[in-house]
Formats: structure tokens, C-alpha cells, sequence
């Protein structure tokens, strides 16, 4: 067993740490107050490669693998999660359904300008009356005179409705019992776009309800065979657990690195807080649970990489990161006392940002339900 990053892996790393150091660490702050998508930065991590990372380069991607695009992720949400969610959800909900599941028209079509991030995409799963039971929706596609006729609704929609969101592919009813997956460019005729959902956390990144009132789209823009949409958001999920679980251990590791700076600067009592046992210990927690969180989120990704079956390391992954990210938060911010209540201290925004990780991607009690499955219970 080696457990040292490879070379590329180690260079991806620094330049995302510096980037997001230099880049989004000034802005971080100012873009949360203002609830304001980050178009700039969007852009520039477009120039870096960052937005299409696992496509293959002649669809217009970086052709990496998926630890490289882990370790990404971890490093953008080490400094801010509306940033990180906006590429990861981009990525893994919205790009790789067309290249896992796409025609090669569809392929040709869409992903160029998704992987390079000219254009962002947005997957739409969940639904008013079916969240954690996502197989209960009941948004509808019927077809009708070669066109797919679309009623219903989504809700909590990441990145559907930017400047540059071009599509969005939702999960219908095309029959009873029956659920497929169907493109639907934005500027359809009869697909409403709400205007900016109020969130705790994650305030600068792009999340939206989503209304079809008979929009109508072509027949080819249903995504593979019709009737397995299930199975595909279902792969689609186990996939994106692993950026998920990454974020969680990004925001654990950005908590983290507050807290330590601040113990070591902060005295009471003549000396610094860091010399203080309690706070010892609780520094003490936070990384030695990063690290296990960290090899667990980069053994997922591994297996993804070696084409092994990783659904129930990642829905492991998943849940250890998320409420690891719940203790480091708290932690991180009990350390700062009543500073760290203060909205001009980052530690205030990682502690809203973190709840929506132990939500997000299947809730933690779906992902005890996920690793029963795999237990075998």
C-alpha cells in the first residue's frame, strides 16, 4: 500500500489551494452577504480546467481521474462550499448523465461547452412530495406528435437558473411505474425558472424551484432508454456522494485551519488558548477524524477509478464527512467564542454552510439505508 498522491495529484492540489486562497477567500464573505453567484470566479475556474474534470478531452474535458476531481473539490471547500457546490453539483449531477447516459449526438451537442464551463447544467431530482423517497415523483413526460410533453415541478434545483445554465435533465413519469430521464434546455416554452431560493447556507450558489406547465421538447432528448431513469439517477447518486463526502471534508479541514489559527493567536488568562487542554483536545479531534474521513473519501474514489463497485464506500464516505463536518464546525466555532457568532469571522459562514452536507445527496438516514443494503440487512 502507498499512500502518497501522485505527482499530478499533488500539483492539482497546490494550484487549487492557491487559487482559492488568492481568488475566492477575498470574495467569500462579500458574495454570502450579497447572495451573489459567482460568475467571475465561475469563469476562472473554467480557464483551470476545473468545471468538466473526469470528461474525456475530446468532449471538451480534463480527461482526469476521480481522485484528482476529490481533491478539488476538498480544496474549494476548504475556503468556501457556495463555490465548491456550484462546480461539483455542475460536474456530477449535471454533466455526467449526458456522458454516462448521452447518444453520442446528445454527447456532441451538450458537452463541449458543459465541460469547458462556457455553459452550466443542473439535474432535477427531487420534487415538492419526494425528496429522500425520490422514486415517489410524480412530474410527468408525455409523448405526443414527436415531442415530450412535461408537467410538474422540482425543487431545490443547484445551478438551473444562472446566466449561462443551458439545460437541466429531470427524472419524469413516461408511464405508470415507469421513470426516464429527458433534457430540457433552459428558455423551453412552459419551463419556469423561480427566482432565487433563501438559504441558510451555500448563499451564493444558484438553487431554484423548477415548474413545467406542457413544456415541450423534442423526442431525442430523452437521456438513454426509456424506462431506466431510476437506475441511472441512481448511479448518478452514488457518484456524486463521493464530491458530497469530499466537500465534507473540505469544510472540516477549512473549520479546522480557523480554529488552530485562532487558538494559537487568542490569550486569556496570560497565555494562548491553544495551551489550554479542552481546546487542545478539541483540535486534537478534528484531525485526527480529517484524516480518516479524508482516506475514506479517497478510497471511493479510488475504487470509482479502478471500475470496482464503490456505492457503499461512497454512501460511507458520505455520511462520515457530513457529521464529521457538523462536530468540526461546532468545535471550530466554540473555540472562537462569541467572536465566532459575529458574521465577519468565516467561521460563522462554515457553520450554515455545513448542515446542508448531512442533507444534501441522500440525508444521513437514507445513507444508513444505502450501507444496510450493502450489510446485506
Amino acid at each position: 500500500m502507498n499512500f502518497d498522491l501522485e505527482h499530478e495529484h499533488e500539483l492539482l492540489r497546490d494550484t487549487v489551494r492557491q487559487f482559492a486562497l488568492e481568488k475566492i477567500a477575498p470574495v467569500a464573505e462579500e458574495l454570502d452577504r450579497e447572495k451573489r453567484f459567482p460568475y467571475e470566479l465561475v469563469t476562472e475556474l473554467a480557464e483551470l480546467g476545473l468545471m468538466g474534470m473526469t470528461i474525456p478531452e475530446e468532449y471538451g474535458g480534463g480527461g482526469t481521474d476521480t481522485l484528482s476531481y476529490a481533491i478539488a473539490v476538498e480544496e474549494l471547500t476548504r475556503i468556501d462550499s457556495s463555490v465548491a457546490i456550484t462546480v461539483a453539483a455542475h460536474h456530477s449531477l449535471g454533466t455526467l448523465p449526458i456522458y454516462y447516459f448521452g447518444t453520442e449526438a446528445q454527447k456532441r451537442q451538450w458537452l463541449p461547452d458543459l465541460a469547458s464551463g462556457k455553459t452550466l447544467a443542473a439535474f432535477g431530482l427531487t420534487e415538492p412530495n419526494a425528496g429522500s423517497d425520490s422514486a415517489a415523483a410524480r412530474t410527468t413526460a408525455t409523448l405526443d406528435g414527436g415531442e415530450w410533453v412535461v408537467d410538474g415541478s422540482k425543487m431545490f434545483i443547484t445551478n438551473a437558473g444562472t446566466d449561462i445554465t443551458a439545460c437541466v435533465t429531470i427524472t419524469a413519469l413516461t408511464a405508470e411505474g415507469e421513470i426516464s430521464n429527458i433534457i430540457v434546455p433552459n428558455g423551453t416554452d412552459g419551463y419556469i425558472i423561480s427566482e432565487p431560493m433563501q438559504k441558510l447556507g451555500w448563499r451564493a450558489s444558484d438553487t431554484r424551484e423548477l415548474s413545467f406547465q406542457g413544456a415541450r421538447v423534442p423526442e431525442e432528448n430523452l437521456l438513454g432508454p426509456r424506462g431506466e431513469g431510476f437506475r441511472q439517477f441512481m448511479k448518478i447518486l452514488d457518484g456524486g456522494r463521493i464530491s458530497v463526502a469530499a466537500m465534507g471534508v473540505g469544510l472540516a479541514q477549512g473549520a479546522y485551519d480557523l480554529a488552530h489559527r485562532y487558538a494559537l493567536e487568542r490569550e486569556q488568562f496570560g497565555r494562548p488558548i491553544a495551551k489550554f487542554q479542552s481546546v487542545q483536545t478539541m483540535l486534537v479531534d478534528m484531525a485526527t477524524e480529517i484524516e480518516a474521513a479524508r482516506d475514506l473519501v479517497w478510497k471511493a474514489a479510488w475504487e470509482k477509478d479502478q471500475g470496482r463497485d464503490f456505492g457503499k464506500t461512497a454512501a460511507m464516505a458520505k455520511l462520515y464527512s457530513g457529521e464529521l463536518s457538523h462536530r468540526a464546525a461546532n468545535w471550530a466555532l466554540q473555540i472562537h467564542g462569541g467572536y465566532g457568532f459575529m458574521d465577519e469571522y468565516a467561521i460563522s459562514r462554515l457553520y450554515r454552510d455545513q448542515k446542508i452536507l448531512e442533507i444534501g445527496e441522500g440525508t444521513n438516514e437514507v445513507q444508513r439505508m444505502v450501507i444496510a443494503k450493502h450489510l446485506g440487512l
